[in-house]
């Protein structure tokens, strides 16, 4: 299990630094404009629009959570996938992003739609319109084995490329 408790502060950052938070998963624009690129390499993006809790993802993603490709997502059935001490404080986190306008980064662990368990980082952030957060989004990377059993490790030094 992920110590979860208290989360500590570099979980939460203000948006000026969204590019020091990406910049592990920095690719050239080739690979970065390629959706299968991406998910070779255990990454996706995804979108949240918070007036309907629409999501959008690339593939990436559905194959981390073991969903297929394409298919319907509806926030709750996703969320649900999470581990309980993990779903807890990514909901913690995602209030607190959109409160304050702050990005997180946090690592989780998932139940997959096919069975097993996974960890994954999660990186989000708020985005802004006519000054109010209307959606969250960011990228999410799975973390390779044993890397959950690594309790101490920094979001920004943790690079899968």
């Amino acid at each position: 299990m992920r110590p979860i408790e208290p989360l500590p502060l570099h979980h939460s950052w203000p948006l000026y630094e969204l590019r020091d938070h990406l910049a592990p998963l920095t690719l050239d624009d080739g690979i970065a404009r390629s959706d299968a690129a991406l998910a070779e390499r255990g990454i996706g993006l995804w979108h949240c629009d918070l007036a309907t809790e629409k999501l959008n993802w690339t593939a990436g993603v559905f194959d981390i959570f073991g969903l297929e490709r394409h298919s319907p997502l509806v926030r709750s059935q996703t969320v649900s996938l999470y581990v309980s001490d993990s779903r807890e404080a990514m909901e913690r986190l995602r209030a607190y992003a959109i409160r304050y306008r702050r990005g997180f980064t946090l690592d989780v662990d998932i139940n997959g739609a096919e069975g097993g368990q996974c960890a994954m980082r999660l990186i989000a952030a708020p985005i802004i319109a006519d000054d109010a957060v209307t959606a969250l989004h960011g990228v999410k990377q799975i973390l390779p084995k044993g890397a959950a059993a690594s309790r101490g490790l920094n979001p920004m030094t943790f690079n899968l490329l």
